[in-house]
């Protein structure tokens, strides 16, 4: 069999036959480094170039753009920087990241998420341009946005150019959900006026940031555009391979489900997958019934999503250890599904069904700050524990898409 059709695997386990059929994918994105690549590096030749990335940092063929970088001709990597999970992808969730010298090149890297999370004066002494390629989810609270922000303003401080290697946006270019972020609310989880999920990539969300002022002073901003990208693509649709961009998010589908429930999953009062097997598409608890939850969920006729009873027993985190019930979320159609919708729906139908457990009653306290910054607002969470309906913030949540929809496409690099 040719390896276009495809690789037959057969394996016999007690004289049964189990056959797998692997197709190569065609690739039909070419991502940012990609398209450098071919302009052998033009806009880097001759420059000290520091580069902001991680694991996610590879071009077509997964090669690190680390190594392609270090290895170009007229090119000087001089240095590199760790957003949150660090270079290599080794470090835990909200854990600090260090320096050290990168082994494999030996240039130094400086933490991004550590006793900083913007670039110092001395991180970047002698270079000419800083690289940013990282790939990103589409939702504000993930932090490797709240990175380029802050190495956006440190490069215009520093008058130092500024390089994006744009990447596709895995929930595509359409979605807008969620509120603007309130004064008094911006945090390396929400650190920029936009709605949680936004519908750009990072190199169209680099151009607003440099266009709307939401940094002092803009920087000199280069985006490497993709090529064949378009909005409606999902990130299977691209035919590109899918790197981790964090512990918890290991496959493109993950990123689907990070706004479903990464929002409730702050409060730590329900297990949304993390330290299962299906991080952030499942909500579970010990005092959940799963076919009662599921039943009263699918009622509701949430578009695009759908259901499934679950019993479990999470290996770390929340429920380490015990007996745990709940559903797994379905999304049957994406284009229709409301994502950070569903979350909202799970805290109405819990305080419903089990009323000695309402979430902002049984949640711990300590915890209410971060949600209320992953959310931009205290509204969401004052509003809703009044009477744990949805409807009562709904149109509160909702009120800036329409306007930010409109607003964004001034800097809408693809259609």
């Amino acid at each position: 069999m040719s390896r276009k059709s495809g690789w037959l695997f057969a394996m016999i386990i007690g004289g049964l036959i189990f056959t797998t059929t692997a197709f190569a994918q065609k690739i039909k994105v070419k991502t940012g480094i990609e398209v450098l690549k071919e302009s052998s590096f033009r806009i880097l030749q001759g420059k000290r170039v520091g580069l902001i990335t991680n694991p996610t940092g590879v071009d077509n063929n997964l090669k690190s753009t680390i190594d392609i970088l270090h290895e170009a001709p007229n090119v000087q990597l001089v240095a590199l920087y760790g957003p949150e999970h660090g270079v290599r992808g080794d470090v835990h969730a909200g854990d600090k990241v260090s320096d050290f010298k990168d082994p494999d090149t030996g240039i130094p890297v400086y933490s991004l998420y550590g006793a900083t999370r913007k670039p110092t004066k001395e991180m970047l002494q002698g270079l000419d341009l800083l690289v940013y390629d990282i790939q990103d989810i589409g939702c504000r609270s993930y932090t490797y946005i709240s990175t380029l922000y802050l190495a956006m303003q440190a490069a215009a401080e520093n008058d130092i150019e500024f390089v994006v290697l744009d990447r596709p946006n895995p929930l595509g270019g359409l979605k807008v959900e969620g509120n603007l972020v309130e004064e008094g609310f911006f945090s390396f989880v929400s650190q920029l006026k936009i709605p949680y999920v936004y519908g750009l990539t990072c190199g169209e969300l680099a151009e607003m940031i440099n266009g709307e002022q939401m940094n002092p002073q803009p920087c000199k901003l280069t985006v490497v555009k993709m090529k064949k990208w378009r909005r409606r693509m999902n990130f299977d649709d691209t035919g590109l391979p899918w790197v981790p961009t964090s512990p918890h998010i290991p496959f493109a589908h993950s990123a689907c489900f990070y706004p479903a429930s990464g929002i409730l999953g702050e409060l730590g009062y329900i297990s949304i997958g993390v330290g299962y097997t299906l991080p952030f598409e499942m909500f579970a608890a010990e005092w959940i019934n799963a076919e009662a939850f599921a039943k009263a969920l699918n009622m509701k006729n949430l578009p695009g999503v759908t259901f499934r009873p679950i019993h479990l027993k999470p290996y770390y985190s929340v429920g380490q250890g015990k007996n745990y019930q709940g559903v797994q979320i379905y999304l049957t159609d994406f284009a229709k599904a409301r994502l950070s919708d569903i979350q909202f729906h799970v805290m109405e139908v819990a305080a419903e069904l089990y009323p000695d457990y309402k979430v902002f009653d049984h949640a711990p306290e300590n915890r209410f700050d971060m949600f209320d910054k992953v959310c931009g607002s205290d509204f969401i969470r004052l509003e809703f524990s009044k009477n744990h309906r949805f409807t009562d913030i709904q149109s509160y949540w909702t009120k800036d898409e329409e306007a930010f929809r409109k607003f964004s496409k001034k800097y809408y690099l693809y259609r």
